[in-house]
């Protein structure tokens, strides 16, 4: 099981407790109990997050790491966060950063860049701002699936409180790392955080840090010296001790390079992260909810729990045999040059590319043309001789305009319409209008379809990033146009990725509404709704059917 099939269980057991809790409000009885238990399941399920601690002395390349893992470069390198304030990096739709301080309910926006005004000493001398906790955004995939990564001062910092905020933060994390580098593997203040937190029970992942900077001779040197220091701690493996050079992980990530990224060290610290989510916590988590949601279920009436106690065990028995290694998911997916799931990510979205284009060109076409109809003589007979417009381009031209342009524009319309009545015979009926506006905008999808099969020829990565929120209609006019069938996989991987990428957003949204967590869905869970319908029907100005 990786992190999306895990997603996905998470999904399932939501869908099952809505049709479940649907079913339980036809009997009062013990209603309250049971809308309690509803709202807690839906809850947590909606809270569910992964909280990985990132702690370390300055310049052991803490942060190069998590950016590293989180393949962007947008996390500031080189500051020295010494004031006592915690620093989280979440899943954003757009990057930023979220000041939340101790005597107030109401945040703050930054830019990214200001950050080290608030969480360093230089900018925010003992923490006289009274930042509670820094909160970075960032578009970033493995922070969408429940990662956060937490940055706490504390390891060879002067400041005694630093090391308090950190021990204050301890039962909240899932797991630590602890970043240090061959220029000196482990100092005494690192020493004494692992003694802690082996007794505390918490997961330590132990990262060396800059692998490439030292021999393999120096390497073997290091690690054997650090694996003799740690052997004595009760609860630390040595399989959690892992050799890595951020700065190459990085850079293979950004270039899509697979050997350079396996040779960075950061593939086997990923899969163990991974792993851990899935098996060593998300998997127990699921099966608790599986054990209370049996539970409501036992309270139903028998149909009810029959119908549903089948797929829940099956659910169960899912999570129960799903004990295999789970697959990285930024390892499966940095070095790849398929760039399709790429560009459907959340940085590349906006409005559909064609709907646009042919948008744009309709309005200019219709607020040309009903000036035209106005002053030209020869304009209104070739509209009356097509019939008008067609129903829907008769409310597009209505909305640009004036009750004056329209009694001067369609009068010949209307009188043309009323002779061919009187000419013909009872049994014909009037033909449909030849829409001058309809053949404008076929001619404008048929250029926009045309240019983006070029590109696509051209630079598929660059064509694909572009498409924005492809809508249906606009994909089977593009896919039909399409003659290379490595081009037709590219953009039906797009799509594919595209409307999955909406359908979990979707599933997010409507489980944080249901667990009464709104104020955790992101922008583009909160768009979701939106985004679907577009995605499905093109933009309205095009689809939408005539006023009655």
């Amino acid at each position: 099981m990786d992190l999306h099939e895990y997603e996905q269980v998470k999904f399932e057991l939501a869908a099952l407790l809505r049709s479940a809790a649907a079913c339980d409000r036809q009997d009062p009885q013990g209603r309250r109990a049971h809308d309690e238990l509803v709202r807690d399941l839906f809850s947590r399920l909606a809270e569910d997050r992964f909280n990985l601690v990132v702690v370390g002395r300055f310049s052991r390349g803490k942060t190069s790491l998590m950016n590293a893992v989180l393949a962007t470069d947008r996390l500031p390198t080189g500051i020295r966060p010494l004031t006592s304030v915690i620093t989280t990096v979440t899943y954003g739709s757009r990057e930023k950063a979220v000041i939340h301080y101790q005597h107030s309910r109401i945040p703050e926006e930054i830019p990214l860049t200001a950050l080290p005004q608030y969480i360093t000493e230089q900018g925010n001398s003992a923490n006289r701002r009274r930042v509670r906790i820094a909160e970075v955004q960032l578009p970033t995939e493995l922070l969408r699936r429940g990662f956060h990564f937490i940055d706490t001062p504390g390891l060879g910092s002067p400041i005694v409180e630093n090391t308090r905020t950190t021990e204050r933060f301890l039962p909240e994390a899932d797991a630590f790392v602890l970043v240090t580098s061959y220029e000196g593997p482990l100092s005494a203040e690192e020493l004494r955080f692992l003694e802690d937190t082996a007794r505390s029970g918490r997961r330590v992942f132990v990262v060396v840090n800059k692998h490439d900077m030292v021999a393999a001779a120096e390497r073997a040197e290091a690690l054997h010296y650090l694996r003799e220091q740690l052997s004595a701690l009760a609860g630390l493996a040595q399989e959690r001790i892992f050799s890595v050079s951020a700065r190459e992980a990085l850079a293979a990530k950004q270039a899509h390079d697979a050997r350079r990224l396996a040779d960075s060290g950061i593939l086997a610290f990923e899969h163990a992260l991974i792993r851990f989510l899935v098996h060593d916590k998300s998997r127990e988590f699921l099966l608790h909810t599986c054990r209370r949601l049996s539970g409501f279920l036992a309270a139903l009436p028998p149909a009810a729990r029959d119908r549903f106690g089948a797929p829940l065990a099956a659910l169960a028995r899912r999570l129960d045999a799903a004990r295999a290694g789970a697959t990285p998911v930024l390892a499966a997916g940095a070095a790849s040059p398929a760039p399709a799931a790429v560009a459907a990510q959340s940085g590349q979205i906006g409005p559909c590319k064609i709907c646009a284009q042919v948008t744009q060109r309709s309005y200019d076409f219709l607020r040309v043309y009903q000036y035209d109809i106005i002053v030209d003589p020869q304009r209104q007979r070739e509209l009356a001789e097509r019939g008008g417009l067609c129903n829907f381009h008769i409310w597009s031209y209505e909305t640009l305009a004036s009750p004056h342009g329209i009694c001067a524009g369609f009068a010949a319309v209307l009188e043309r319409l009323a002779a061919q009545l009187l000419s013909t015979r009872r049994d014909d009926c009037l033909p449909e209008a030849e829409c001058i506006a309809c053949a404008e905008r076929a001619a404008a999808e048929a250029a926009a379809v045309a240019t983006i099969v070029a590109q696509l020829r051209q630079d598929p990565e660059t064509a694909l990033r572009a498409l924005g929120d492809l809508c249906l209609p606009h994909f089977r006019l593009l896919a039909a146009a399409i003659a290379d069938p490595d081009d037709a996989a590219l953009l039906c991987a797009y799509e594919a990725a595209l409307l999955r990428r909406v359908a979990e957003d979707m599933r997010r949204y409507a489980l944080k509404h249901e667990g009464v967590r709104r104020y955790l869905a992101s922008e583009e869970e909160t768009k979701a709704a939106q985004r679907a319908l577009l995605l499905l029907g093109g933009h309205r100005t095009l689809n939408t059917p005539p006023r009655q």
